[in-house]
Order: C-alpha cells, then structure tokens, then sequence
C-alpha cells in the first residue's frame, strides 16, 4: 500500500517529523504532485521560479531525510529525486528506474522492484539503486525517424 494516496500533504510531513511552513509545504506539494518521474533541482527551480535555489536544494535534502524523497544517481551528472513510496512497515520501496542518455530525463517504474542480490555472507543491505539506460521512445523516434 502506498501512504501517499491515503494523508493529506500536510499530515504526510508531520508524520515524518518536518516541520511545517508555507515554503515546505508548496514544495512538498509540487514535488508529489508536479512530477510524474524522477526529478532534479534544476526541474524543480523552473517549476517554482519564485523560491531560492538553496531553499529548494535544503528541502529536498530534508525530505530526502524524511524518507519521503529517494535520490537516485542516474550518471548523468545530475543527482535526481523521487517519491518514495512506501509499504505498510513505512521503509521506502527500490523500484527501477530507467534513463535516457539522449535527454537525460529518468522515469520511475514503481511498480517494479529491485531484483533480489545474492550477497556475500553478513553484508547486510542498506539501500540500492537500479538504472537501467537506454534511449527513451520519444528520443528513439526522433533518432530513426
């Protein structure tokens, strides 16, 4: 199940223990509303022209914090972040994540999780990130089209 369907914008922050204010808030809400994919800062500052960069950069890392935002490093150069959704025991679910290295923009598959790892014995796992890179539809049309 995936909490953020069921609380509102607010409660979802207080749950994680951010404070609230005006400028978390309208974030937070662009951040879950406004993107369907994965995002970066440089999205996020076009989206909200009005909010300063380094207001944007220490939410994101206090959502990151919260577990309400996962980063994702898709090789671009550009640290990306998404909603992490989340299953009943409240831990953030991996998911595939796919990248276009045409236009650099990385699409969240929520819906598929990260395969298991057979790991040496006692390592014990504390986060993982799954890229898969190609070249998205939309940049293979206008490559061979």
């Amino acid at each position: 199940m995936d909490m953020h369907t069921e609380h509102s914008d607010e409660e979802l922050l207080r749950q994680a223990g951010i404070r609230l204010t005006a400028v978390r808030l309208l974030i937070w809400r662009h951040v879950r509303h406004g993107f369907a994919d994965a995002f970066s800062l440089a999205d996020l500052e076009a989206a909200l022209p009005t909010v300063d960069r380094s207001t944007l950069f220490r939410t994101l890392t206090l959502l990151s914090e919260a577990h309400l935002l996962h980063d994702i490093d898709d090789g671009s150069g550009s640290q990306k972040y998404c909603v992490c959704h989340h299953d009943d025991t409240r831990h953030c679910l991996g998911h595939v994540h796919v990248s276009c290295r045409v236009c650099h923009r990385t699409y969240c598959l929520p819906r598929v999780p990260i395969p298991q790892v057979p790991l040496p014995q006692g390592f014990v796992v504390e986060e993982a990130e799954y890229v898969v890179k190609g070249v998205c539809p939309h940049c293979a049309r206008r490559q061979h089209g």
